[in-house]
């Protein structure tokens, strides 16, 4: 049976941690969404891209990351539990006829999966200390329902309550001559449930950064990505010095 978290790195105190929520499209034997298999290939599994980035940077002495390993559509880990859309019965405009189950069905996936992540991430939280935590998602190009625009940033940061790692983040990655979106394609204040609950809630300094999904598909772009975060994240620690 599958853990519900991957540990990449070596932990290290004062260092940096990544959380990546939707890292997985994985669906446990035992869960029948009722879609076709090519979805599980589509955002609507999973941030495409990230998982490998993490990895990567995980590499590095000081960067530690910690994956969800199950599809968000098994469970959406940057949601409350309480939340409806913690088992979504539909995504982007598509039904997702496997998770309109019972209250018991829904109490067991929970227990099973999610709970299990946050209590883990919130031990590395409280054991390493880190300088900054960083919560690592990435976008689509544009989404089937609602609109046909094309969304043009290549990187988004965003945030809550807290700016203070976020606006340097959004400067530094600027510098690096992308096209970054402040609180785009969407606000962190709108959805925001890992970040409150794991950083904000607990004062601890953090950025959440959205990268758009067509750049990071290939091994290429993954690799380029996580120095360019890297060499951000290592700003970021040194300004909040």
């Amino acid at each position: 049976m599958i853990e519900p978290f991957e540990i990449s790195g070596i932990p290290q105190e004062k260092g940096v941690l990544i959380v990546v929520d939707h890292a997985s499209n994985h669906v446990p034997a035992e869960i029948g969404l009722g879609i076709s298999h090519e979805l599980l290939e589509d955002h609507i599994a999973y941030d495409i891209g990230v998982a490998n980035i993490a990895r990567y940077m995980s590499e590095t002495v000081g960067y530690l990351s910690i994956l969800g390993t199950v599809s968000r559509l098994v469970v959406d880990l940057n949601r409350y539990p309480s939340e409806k859309a913690a088992i979504p019965e539909q995504s982007d405009g598509l039904r997702i006829p496997g998770n309109m189950i019972s209250d018991e069905d829904r109490n067991n996936r929970l227990d099973r999966y999610f709970y299990p992540y946050h209590e883990r991430v919130a031990t590395l939280i409280r054991d390493l200390n880190p300088e900054l935590i960083l919560f690592l998602h990435s976008f689509t190009p544009g989404l089937r329902e609602g609109s046909t625009e094309k969304r043009p940033w290549e990187i988004g940061v965003l945030y809550n309550e807290y700016e203070t790692a976020s606006r340097m983040a959004i400067q530094f990655l600027e510098d690096e001559q992308l096209v970054v979106g402040d609180q785009q394609p969407y606000s962190g204040k709108d959805l925001h449930a890992t970040m409150k609950r794991q950083a904000e809630d607990i004062g601890k300094a953090y950025t959440e950064i959205e990268i758009r999904q067509d750049l990071i598909a290939h091994e290429t772009g993954q690799r380029r990505f996580a120095e360019i975060l890297l060499r951000i994240c290592d700003k970021i620690r040194t300004g909040l010095a």
